[in-house]
């Protein structure tokens, strides 16, 4: 079997893609790959707290290793981090890099450019599936998640915090993918097939963060976050 680590955002496409892969006999997932801003202990982007990270891992019963980043980073810091990362995990026999990609195609080509540097090899099984197949899938499945963080340019604060389910579907604007796959929206999963018990939390506040172009990005936006609180389950 091919030795294999995941990447996860503690998100649906992760958790999709992930109870697919580990339905592949030609892959052995023995580790959980996650970037985690050390200034406020919450995973990059979607901004939930560790310590649920944490939960998850435990119910997926797969080992984690956290990749830790400064608040403010650069893409030549991002890329030195990351690349000290993969050479670490390739020096322990891993060959192949798993992740929940869709369809972004420079994306999915940056990966497999800074993969090939360390001797690793991209695998995508979620690669040029359909949106609303996948999330379709996913709900059927009985997976459940919420959103934590939505894009204001596309979607407004009522949509932070809303569980993912065919009404959600239904109400998402004409211009926004289904499954978020452009940044639209971030979410959390908290239970499904490949867990075995519920991660509990409560919610919190919403805040909204901006971002402005800057030397680290040359896009500017705003976000809506919930916050999600850990309950004292384990």
């Amino acid at each position: 079997m091919k030795k294999a680590f995941f990447n996860w955002s503690t998100g649906k496409d992760s958790a999709l893609a992930l109870y697919t892969i580990l339905k592949d006999p030609n892959f052995s997932i023995e580790k959980l790959v996650t970037s985690v801003n050390k200034s406020f202990d919450r995973v990059s982007m979607h901004g939930v707290q560790e310590e649920l990270l944490n939960q998850q891992a435990e119910s997926l019963g797969l080992p984690l290793q956290k990749i830790y980043f400064p608040e403010e980073v650069s893409m030549d810091l991002y890329g030195e981090i990351m690349k000290s990362s993969m050479d670490h995990l390739a020096a322990e026999g891993y060959e192949y890099s798993v992740f929940g990609d869709i369809f972004l195609e420079d994306l999915k080509k940056y990966r497999e450019q800074k993969l090939a540097e360390v001797n690793l090899k991209g695998v995508f099984p979620l690669w040029k599936r359909d949106s609303r197949e996948i999330m379709t899938e996913f709900i059927s499945l009985g997976f459940k998640a919420i959103t934590v963080s939505v894009n204001s340019t596309y979607l407004d604060k009522t949509f932070v915090g809303r569980v993912l389910d065919f009404n959600f579907i239904n109400d998402l604007p004409e211009n926004v993918d289904v499954c978020g796959e452009n940044g639209e929206f971030h979410t959390f999963v908290y239970d499904g097939p490949i867990f075995k018990k519920p991660i509990e939390f409560s919610l919190g506040e919403k805040t909204k963060k901006e971002y402005k172009k800057d030397k680290n990005t040359n896009w500017e936006t705003s976000f809506w976050y919930i916050d999600l609180i850990p309950k004292n389950n384990r």
